[in-house]
C-alpha cells in the first residue's frame, strides 16, 4: 500500500530510503538502512523484521540478492510481500509478490530500486526513476524528488497520508557517534511529500555547514541591520552604530543558540563573517518589525 525508493550514493557513501503511502506513519514500518551494510524498504503486507534481518545479512557480507533470497525463503507469505534492497556496494534487487494488490511492481536502476503497490500504474515507478536520475543535490534531495514525481504522477491510488526519508552514512549522525544523518517523517498530512521536502530544506538549514568562501563580511551595513533586529528582540542593549563588537557578537550568539543555528555560525570561529543562509533566515523570520 506504498511506493518507495531505496538507493546508494557512492559520492556521499550514503544509503537511503524514501517512502510515501496512504498509511499512518508508513516510514516507521518501511524504511531501514545502516551505513556500510545497505538499505531496505519492506512493504505491501510488510514484514518489519525483513529490515533488520536483511541489514544483518548484508553487514555479514551477503549481497542484496543473497540477503533478499534468504529472508524470503524463510517466509510463508512471501507472495504478499514487497521488498527493495540495496547493498553496501550499491547492488539493487527487489521482490514483488504475486499476491500484492495491483498495480504492483518494481523498477531497478543503477544503485537504486523503486517499488510500489496499489499504485495508479507503472508510470508512477517510471516517473520516480527518471526524477531520481535527473535530480541534483544530496541523496536526500534526490530521494524526495523521486517521491514527489511518483506522487504527482498518481502515487498510491487510495490517496495520501504519510511520507519519510532516511539517509545514513558513517559518523554523520548528530554528535558524530552514529550513522543516522537524516531521518525525517510526516506521519499524517494532506500533502505529505511536499511537506517532507520542506523538512529536508530545514535540515539543510540547521545541520548544513557554512562554506567560508560564500560567507559575507559583517560590515557596517550588516552590523547595523543585525543590531536593529537583535535590539528589537531584546538580545542587544547597546548602541545601533554598525560596530560589530563583542556585545553585538554575544547578542547574536544568543539568537543563534535559540534558533539552533550553531552549525552555521560560531562566536569562536570567524565571528566577523556570516553565512548567507543564516542571514536570509534571520531576515525572513525577524527582519520586519
Amino acid at each position: 500500500m506504498t511506493f518507495s525508493i531505496a538507493a546508494y550514493s557512492p559520492q556521499e557513501d550514503a544509503w537511503g530510503v524514501a517512502v510515501a503511502s496512504k498509511f499512518l506513519a508508513a516510514p516507521a514500518v518501511v524504511s531501514w538502512a545502516r551505513a556500510g551494510a545497505g538499505a531496505v524498504a519492506t512493504q505491501a503486507l510488510a514484514r518489519v523484521s525483513f529490515g533488520p534481518q536483511a541489514l544483518d545479512l548484508m553487514a555479514g557480507g551477503l549481497s542484496a540478492e543473497e540477503a533478499l533470497a534468504k529472508v524470503l525463503a524463510a517466509d510463508d507469505d512471501a507472495e504478499d510481500r514487497q521488498v527493495g534492497v540495496v547493498d553496501a556496494k550499491g547492488n539493487a534487487v527487489a521482490h514483488t509478490g504475486a499476491d500484492c494488490f495491483e498495480y504492483a511492481g518494481h523498477l531497478i536502476g543503477e544503485r537504486f530500486t523503486c517499488q510500489g503497490n496499489i499504485l495508479t500504474g507503472r508510470n508512477v515507478l517510471e516517473a520516480m526513476a527518471s526524477a531520481y536520475r535527473e535530480a541534483q543535490g544530496e541523496l536526500a534531495d534526490r530521494l524526495v524528488a523521486a517521491l514527489l514525481a511518483g506522487d504527482r504522477t498518481g502515487g498510491d491510488r487510495r490517496g495520501r497520508q504519510s511520507a519519510g526519508v532516511l539517509v545514513v552514512k558513517a559518523g554523520a549522525g548528530y554528535g558524530g557517534d552514529n550513522d543516522r544523518y537524516l531521518d525525517l517523517r510526516v506521519d499524517d498530512h494532506e500533502d505529505p511529500v511536499a511537506r517532507l521536502g520542506e523538512l529536508v530544506s530545514l535540515h539543510h538549514l540547521y545541520f548544513g555547514k557554512a562554506n567560508l568562501t560564500d560567507c559575507l563580511p559583517i560590515d557596517i551595513g550588516l552590523a547595523t541591520e543585525l543590531q536593529t533586529i537583535l535590539s528589537r528582540l531584546g538580545h542587544y542593549k547597546g548602541p545601533i552604530n554598525g560596530v560589530w563588537d563583542a556585545p553585538s557578537r554575544e547578542a547574536f550568539w544568543a539568537l543563534v543558540n535559540i534558533e539552533n543555528l550553531e552549525e552555521r555560525w560560531s562566536i569562536d570561529e570567524h565571528p566577523e563573517l556570516i553565512d548567507p543562509v543564516v542571514l536570509n533566515f534571520i531576515r525572513q523570520r525577524f527582519g520586519k518589525a
